[in-house]
């Protein structure tokens, strides 16, 4: 029987992407969500009962007491799976922070074309943090020595990772105790693939050990060194007006579109097309100029510090070559699809790829180096611009929305207490008060298996009902920026009572756009810092707060996960279990599900679940806040406490005896 097709308002609930999916049946194009459609996931594969590791397989572990030839059992192929997953995630993520790493190295020693230190404090103060001295030094100077130090990083061999000092000192002490502190982020991912090989590493429990251990490099190493090298460079963020969609994309201009994950390249496209000599260029190939706009996290990255607008998340970059009217895509790392060259193949669009790591058979290959970085900005541009006469029709949809993106940690510091007193105490406290009643890290990917931006959506409304702060990073900041969530006073009348108070009092939008998915550490910081400040226990996994990954695609997304609730988190991914098995019995495999959820939890205070269901992840998320909330002894969560801000509530609590007052506005017993 031929598998159902979905219709375009099944397949995405973004009008500019139904349109552009109407456009591709239209024009007989297949598109990931025609591609999924059409091909049923492997139901042995998808749940990690799949072994092809060595050449005496592929084994396939059906049956309960089956085993494969090694006589490897299910548990332990699913937790080899598992902790592959793990390592590739963390490698992407963490040589995205090497690459970063290399050019400050290179910027500092001037050997870096069109580079300079955007943020000399954030330099300065990362520099000190890690024991560097920066008294009497020059900038340089200084950043010479924090690239060293966090290129040494990668290839330390004994040791700890440095950036693990930054942990809450709890923290730091189980991991310890526990022995999964990395001892340098190469070594872990290496000994993760040695660790999985045909005869080696086979007790499930010991296999997963080592992939807290691998995801700590990424969380804890490289992608917190990506997020404080690219602040130095290209400026730590703080709120700026953009805009999310396709209707971002122009007419009269030639539109490049950047796509990807390092903004090494992008920043500089970013500098070029802004050049007086760029604009005159297109100019005489008969456009108003170059419109540039992002695909994913290279979108996020030149959105939270440039204001340049994203065309979409990850299900966007097919959709926006459809609308006929992008003269190049450009691409570096990561989220790439191999099929934007044949779909590129029926429009007049250049695929030009940039990585020395990443090729794409059939894509124009421009390769990027730091060393003469502005040049090869300016040689892109003029390729997309030489394409404008290549034209043919377009079909842009008129759908965009403005948004507020990049809440760094630093501003959230600053926004709650202002220049000369920046502080997380106003948010502790509107915690412990019940005003806020807990905070939800909505993050990651999007899935052309289920509807395009839906899980992020619902998730995110349904938790600011219940009054809970949301931060967001990656595609699940833009689905929810394309909704209208993140701007401003937009979307309050869909807040709870109590959190609608706070968003009008510090003036914020309820869902805080933090950044890329390497970003994801400045959710670390965030809840460090609020450990610091008191009030909500001493380490992270007593704070009320939990982490969703509705749409989740990606090893990336799995490492994510895995370093979070390493941390001492409650992660809640959308969908399938990798290790989940036969999804119609149950069978021996649930020894590696139940481990990552009930054994990480007895281990590290964190622990890692799949749900399907939109509404049950948000019930679950309500659930774990409401008993961190009662472990920590503050008061009940109540919605109806609060949201009577303003001069009217002010002159009702004056009418009020002291303890009446203390009792309305922070829920203690009158007296």
């Amino acid at each position: 029987m031929a598998k159902k097709e979905r219709s375009p308002q099944e397949r995405s609930m973004d009008p500019a992407g139904q349109a552009m999916l109407i456009r591709a049946d239209e024009l007989h194009i297949g598109t990931a969500f025609s591609r999924a459609d059409e091909m049923a996931p492997c139901n042995i594969g998808s749940t990690g009962m799949c072994c092809k590791m060595c050449g005496m397989g592929p084994c396939r572990l059906t049956k309960d007491g089956q085993t494969g030839v090694c006589g490897a059992t299910i548990d332990t192929i699913q937790a080899r799976n598992y902790l592959r997953m793990v390592a590739a995630g963390s490698a992407a993520h963490s040589d995205h922070g090497r690459d970063m790493a290399f050019t400050l190295k290179a910027v500092a020693n001037h050997e870096a074309e069109g580079y300079i230190l955007r943020d000399v404090a954030k330099l300065r103060t990362t520099a000190a943090l890690y024991d560097i001295p920066i008294d009497g030094r020059t900038n340089d100077q200084v950043a010479n020595d924090l690239a060293d130090l966090f290129i040494a990083q990668f290839g330390q061999q004994r040791g700890q990772v440095v950036p693990i000092k930054r942990a809450p000192a709890k923290r730091q002490k189980l991991w310890a105790e526990r022995g999964v502190i990395p001892r340098g982020i190469d070594r872990e991912v290496v000994e993760a693939l040695h660790r999985t090989h045909v005869g080696d590493d086979q007790d499930p429990a010991h296999i997963l050990h080592h992939a807290i251990r691998t995801s700590l490099t990424d969380g804890w190493g490289g992608s917190m060194i990506a997020t404080d090298v690219s602040d130095i460079l290209f400026g730590t963020p703080a709120p700026v007006l953009g805009q999310a969609n396709l209707g971002v994309l122009k007419k009269d201009m030639v539109n490049v579109v950047v796509h990807g994950h390092e903004p090494t390249l992008s920043e500089m496209i970013v500098a070029a097309s802004q050049d007086p000599e760029i604009i005159a260029y297109a100019r005489a190939a008969g456009a108003n100029g170059v419109n540039l706009s992002g695909i994913c996290c290279t979108a996020n990255e030149i959105l939270m510090r440039q204001g340049i607008p994203a065309a979409g998340n990850f299900l966007h970059q097919e959709l926006a070559i459809l609308t006929g009217s992008v003269e190049a895509m450009v691409v570096d790392v990561q989220c790439i699809m191999q099929a934007l060259v044949g779909l590129a193949s029926n429009f007049h669009t250049l695929v030009i790829t940039t990585s020395p790591k990443a090729k794409i058979t059939g894509a124009m290959h421009m390769e990027f180096d730091e060393r003469h970085a502005l040049t090869t900005a300016k040689e892109i541009l003029r390729k997309a611009i030489d394409n404008f006469k290549n034209r043919g029709e377009t079909r842009i949809p008129d759908v965009r929305e403005n948004l507020i993106p990049g809440f760094s940690n630093e501003y959230i510091s600053y926004m709650l207490g202002g220049t000369y007193r920046a502080s997380f105490r106003p948010l502790n406290d509107a915690i412990i008060s019940g005003r806020i009643r807990g905070v939800a890290a909505v993050v990651g990917c999007n899935n052309p298996r289920s509807t395009q931006d839906y899980l992020h959506t619902v998730t995110t409304r349904e938790l600011l009902k219940q009054d809970v702060l949301v931060v967001e990073t990656g595609c699940s900041a833009i689905a929810n920026a394309k909704l209208g969530l993140l701007l401003g006073q937009a979307g309050l009348d869909q807040v709870g009572p109590g959190l609608r108070e706070v968003c009008e009092t510090v003036g914020i939008p309820p869902v805080l756009h933090m950044g890329s998915c390497v970003d994801n550490t400045r959710i670390l910081t965030v809840l460090t810092q609020m450990v610091a400040e008191g009030g909500l226990g001493d380490d992270i996994d007593q704070i009320p707060a939990v982490g969703l990954a509705p749409e989740w695609m990606s090893e990336k997304a799995i490492a994510i996960g895995t370093y979070c609730v390493a941390s001492g988190a409650y992660v809640i991914f959308g969908g399938a279990s990798p290790v989940g098995g036969m999804p119609d019995r149950v069978t021996d495999s649930d020894i590696v599900l139940k481990y990552i959820s009930e054994g990480w939890e007895k281990l590290y205070g964190g622990k890692m679940e799949f749900v399907v269901d939109p509404h049950e992840m948000v019930r679950r998320t309500l659930e774990h806040i409401d008993a961190k909330r009662a472990a920590l002894g503050l008061v009940k969560y109540s919605p109806t406490r609060f949201g009577r801000s303003g001069d009217d509530r002010m002159v009702e609590l004056e009418k009020l005896s002291l303890s009446e007052r203390q009792a309305a506005m922070y829920g203690v017993p009158a007296r």
